[in-house]
């Protein structure tokens, strides 16, 4: 029996939703990751981007364990001396809340051109609102 390797044109895909009210930062991240790498199909290659759309909603009412809202910080650096930006949790949940599960996902995918082109199906919303209904996403449960 050969193995079988999924080619770009056969890959079928599908739209998900979930809901992020009261739920964990990195189980929601680990399962939305999964789904946009495409590890919940029979078909799974590697090197191939056979996984789905994945919309989250209610990204502004994530929860954390422990001390993270205080104590994790997010950094970025402009390049010049003391350039180093420090934002808490709790204040990029409040400005951005967006930002904190797209940077908890994409570490979870592939880097690269495969990484990249795989993170542009995720769509993440503040709010319970979204424009992708035409897509009739199915909702999924953690």
């Amino acid at each position: 029996m050969k193995t079988y390797i999924a080619k770009p044109k056969e890959i079928k895909r599908k739209w998900y939703l979930l809901d992020a009210k009261d739920k964990i930062l990195g189980r929601i991240a680990t399962q939305a990751a999964t789904i946009l790498r495409g590890k919940h199909k029979a078909i799974f290659t590697p090197h191939v981007d056979c996984g789905d759309y994945v919309v989250i909603i209610n990204a502004k009412d994530i929860r954390v364990t422990g001390n993270k809202m205080e104590e994790k910080m997010y950094k970025r650096y402009s390049g010049y001396p003391s350039g180093l930006k420090e934002t808490p949790l709790k204040d990029m949940l409040k400005k951005k809340p967006e930002e904190a599960l797209k940077h908890a996902i994409k570490g979870m995918l592939p880097k690269g051109p495969l990484g990249r082109e795989t993170f542009k199906k995720l769509k993440i919303y503040a709010g319970s609102a979204h424009h992708h209904q035409a897509q009739k996403p199915k909702v999924l449960e953690l």
